[in-house]
């Protein structure tokens, strides 16, 4: 028997062990083998994994790819390059677009360019808002892989639905099936701290992160958990920055509530001093917080395990809206959001050279936990045999240092990782047994990433 491709000579890992000198075989872009080196097929291809981790494709369930819409920022081909780059083998696209992705067919029309550009296999949220209570059928029909509803201030305003609105959107969505994720800050605490400080002439960085203070986002976590338990739908929260929310979580995990959460590798990589060493370039919503609830997000959220999952809140923006040339100006004048998606694997990386985690807790949190969350799995996120053939070979041991944003592949690549040094980084990502990333180059074609169907899972 000979298959299409074989990837030996690696460690595989998964979450429940690793195995040297092993790997897989693909036919037709599924595996068909997993074993031994000695122990595969010929093949066609045979791809030298020279003793690095071989693991299931990272998938990122957070990711803003601005398109439709917002192109001049970002597009599914420029941040699927980037996807591809950075081992990461399918990316969840955010609906806070142009037109907001809020109905049937404009969800239509995020797939539809998807399937035209991509790089790496995709999926997209559908938004909640008080004009579309209606649809929330209609979106699930449609392939929505879940829905997102935008508690505070976010980059396009999308207004939240009122919080009896949210009650019924819960009801109607529990009965898909379906996961609501949240932009868990509270707006109305925002919005007075954001004006206070305007008039106060508090305009430096740090203010912007000092406006949106732990008590909005842990508010916001616990009413959704509120409503929830109520309600009896399955929650998520996005992006939790701080120790307190993951608290939070933890109590509605222990109330027996489906709620899940994820955090982003720069809320444990980065404390807000980073908004006074780099200033607007690390602007962001929720923003970095202080030590001591960084070190309660690692205690409580990654120890302890109320964090479920890893994304990036990949959000490209131009250099002029996130003021790169003006860092420490006013930060009011500045926007939230940086790219992540070829920074999220060394940064998790070096955190496992550090002993921070294990690679079983790294492939667990950043592969097998989303796609299980969302519904993806075993297709995404596991090596077992008749899944697709999605891998990422990482160099746990590279050391190396981001010298520039240029070097990586977004279309807009503003990042406070610039300067950062890192140990570990991807060498090779394999879609469905297409290699579409090696020896430093995105090496897939554009359109060759596919819409993950959730009704053939």
């Amino acid at each position: 028997m000979t298959v299409d491709l074989v990837v030996h000579n690696c460690t595989v890992v998964t979450p429940a062990g690793r195995t040297p000198d092993s790997g897989i075989a693909v036919e037709d872009g599924t595996i068909v083998a997993v074993g031994k080196s000695d122990r595969l097929p010929d093949a066609d291809r045979l791809l030298d994994g020279e003793g690095n981790v071989l693991v299931p494709g990272i998938v990122d369930c957070h990711i803003h790819n601005r398109e439709p819409g917002l192109e001049y920022k970002e597009d599914w081909e420029s941040a699927t390059r980037a996807a591809a780059a950075g081992g990461v083998t399918t990316v969840v696209g955010m609906p806070n677009t142009d037109p907001v992705i809020d109905r049937p067919e404009h969800l239509e029309l995020k797939f539809d360019r998807g399937e035209a550009s991509a790089h790496v296999d995709f999926q997209s949220y559908v938004v909640v808002t008080s004009e579309n209570l209606e649809l929330i059928p209609d979106l699930d029909e449609a392939g929505a892989l879940g829905y997102k509803i935008f508690l505070g201030s976010t980059v396009g305003d999308v207004p939240p639905p009122n919080d009896g609105e949210i009650l019924e959107a819960m009801e109607q969505i529990r009965e898909t099936g379906k996961r609501l994720g949240f932009h868990e800050e509270n707006g109305e605490i925002i919005d007075h701290y954001t004006e206070q400080f305007k008039t106060a002439g508090k305009n430096d960085p740090i203010d912007h992160s000092h406006s949106r203070p732990v008590i909005a986002e842990q508010e916001a976590v616990e009413r959704m958990l509120t409503f929830a338990e109520e309600t009896g739908v399955k929650v998520h929260m996005f992006h939790v920055s701080s120790g307190s929310a993951a608290e939070a979580v933890a109590r509605g995990k222990d109330r027996g509530i489906d709620v899940t959460a994820e955090t982003c590798p720069h809320y444990l990589w980065f404390t807000e001093e980073v908004m006074r060493e780099k200033g607007n370039p690390a602007r962001i919503q929720p923003p970095i917080r202080d030590a001591e609830e960084q070190a309660k997000l690692w205690d409580v959220g990654i120890d302890e395990g109320a964090i479920d999952s890893i994304a990036t809140d990949h959000a490209p923006h131009t250099p002029e809206e996130k003021k790169v040339d003006d860092p420490f100006g006013n930060t009011w004048d500045a926007i939230s959001g940086f790219v992540g998606l070829e920074t999220e694997v060394p940064a998790l990386l070096t955190f496992v050279d550090q002993g921070r985690l294990t690679l079983e807790e790294w492939v667990r949190r950043h592969s097998t936990r989303p796609a299980q969350i969302w519904g993806l799995y075993p297709k995404k996120g596991s090596l077992q045999v008749g899944t697709d053939a999605d891998v990422a070979i990482v160099d746990p041991d590279l050391e190396w240092t981001l010298e520039d944003s240029d070097e990586l592949h977004s279309k807009n690549c503003v990042t406070p990782f610039v300067g950062e040094s890192f140990t570990g980084k991807a060498v090779s990502t394999v879609v469905r047994g297409e290699v579409v990333y090696e020896d430093g180059d995105v090496v897939g074609e554009s359109g060759y990433g596919t819409r993950v169907d959730v009704d053939d899972v």
